[in-house]
């Protein structure tokens, strides 16, 4: 986000509770993310694509099913004349990228670490106290940004009220390596113990995703190496050869977290502090990364029109925008995991049909895949791959 405000005619304030080299920054550790094409075009927008553009691995085909049930369907993102339909790229290539972008932003005045003690929204300005290097500081503004992630301390200080489903689930992820080649390949297979992804990285390597029912990830994750390894393939089966290594494994456990509203006056959430979802489908970063555009869009609008960026109607504005693909991809994830987390004979019966209609039926096949790769709905200009700014 701050970022995408480095053109504007503003002061802005990074406040951020980790410093970026420090091994417990979650920008820096090993996870991998799958950036949708849309979320591209965004970087594209900001300049930062060619940064990137060498370091992520293009998933260019999708294979979706349902082990132990018919149906399964494939996706090529040649049939739409796309390269891909994202990018695979580890947390540690982005927190590098950013680092040092951020370190030229002349607009920019980075508090690290500091943490958020009080938060005081009223109708002409925010007023924050944070703690940093052991004092105390109070900062105004006309706007504050929530990007502080499902737990949003911004949030709460604000007293926006969240929502909170509990999956009963927890998602096992790792890097590992694979005996033949993915080719670009990227697979979603539901499986008896839940969701199973794996996406492609350079070389022989894939990024795994595994969803656990919460009360079997401690046995899951006590499993020695091999041991692991062969479970996982005997859910997952020989599309990809046989799983030679596992890197470190990481658990964690989902949850859908919805905010509401998105803005109060003087403060808007973007991201995980205004929706967390299950890593179904990868859409939960890719959705953050709309936020951005959006917000970044709405700011740029209203300044260039002689508004206040933190104004009412403004805000407003924002969360209008952000409804629709919010609300949709919101419903697609959670109705996935419902679907395919109950073994119940209707469900099956219907969840293999859909995924047979997904694979037959090129209209439905299409809008899947724009609304997976962000590409649906109204776009701001960032999101087109343009400069914020008109003429920029």
């Amino acid at each position: 986000m701050a970022c995408a405000l480095a053109g504007l005619p503003l002061r802005v304030a990074l406040i951020e509770a980790v410093p970026f080299q420090s091994p417990q920054q979650p920008s820096y550790d090993e996870r991998c993310i799958a950036l949708a094409y849309g979320s591209r075009r965004i970087f594209e927008g900001l300049g930062l694509w060619p940064l990137l553009a060498g370091q992520v691995t293009p998933i260019s085909s999708i294979h979706v099913s349902d082990r132990g049930h018919f149906g399964f369907a494939r996706l090529a993102a040649q049939h739409y004349h796309y390269p891909a339909f994202g990018y695979v790229v580890e947390n540690s290539v982005l927190g590098q990228m950013f680092g040092p972008r951020l370190a030229q932003q002349t607009n920019l005045t980075l508090c690290c670490p500091a943490r958020l003690q009080s938060l005081r929204c009223e109708s002409g300005r925010a007023t924050a106290l944070i703690e940093q290097q052991g004092q105390q500081r109070t900062m105004t503004a006309r706007l504050v940004i929530g990007a502080d992630g499902g737990r949003s301390q911004v949030r709460e200080q604000a007293g926006i009220a969240a929502t909170v489903a509990d999956y009963q689930q927890s998602a096992i992820i790792a890097n590992l390596s694979i005996s033949q080649p993915h080719r670009g390949q990227a697979f979603e297979r539901f499986t008896d113990s839940g969701p199973l992804a794996l996406l492609p990285l350079d070389g022989q390597r894939c990024s795994l995703v595994w969803t656990v029912a919460r009360d079997a990830v401690a046995e899951v994750m006590a499993l020695d190496d091999g041991a692991f390894l062969q479970r996982l393939e005997q859910r997952f089966g020989r599309r990809l050869g046989r799983f030679i290594r596992i890197g470190r494994r990481h658990a964690y456990p989902l949850q859908l977290v919805s905010a509401a509203p998105h803005q109060v006056p003087r403060l808007a959430l973007i991201g995980n502090a205004a929706h967390t979802l299950h890593p179904i489908a990868g859409q939960g970063f890719n959705l953050g990364i709309r936020d951005v555009a959006v917000l970044a869009q709405t700011i740029c609008d209203a300044l260039q029109a002689g508004n206040d960026p933190g104004g009412s109607a403004v805000l407003a504005g924002y969360e209008q925008w952000r409804q629709r693909d919010q609300r949709s991809i919101i419903r697609l994830t959670d109705g996935l995991v419902r679907l395919f987390s109950n073994d119940l004979a209707p469900l099956v019966l219907a969840r293999s049909s859909a995924l047979l209609a997904l694979d037959l039926i090129p209209g439905l096949k299409r809008h899947f895949a724009r609304q997976t790769m962000g590409l649906a709905g109204r776009l701001p200009r960032l999101a087109r791959g343009l400069p914020l700014a008109a003429g920029s």
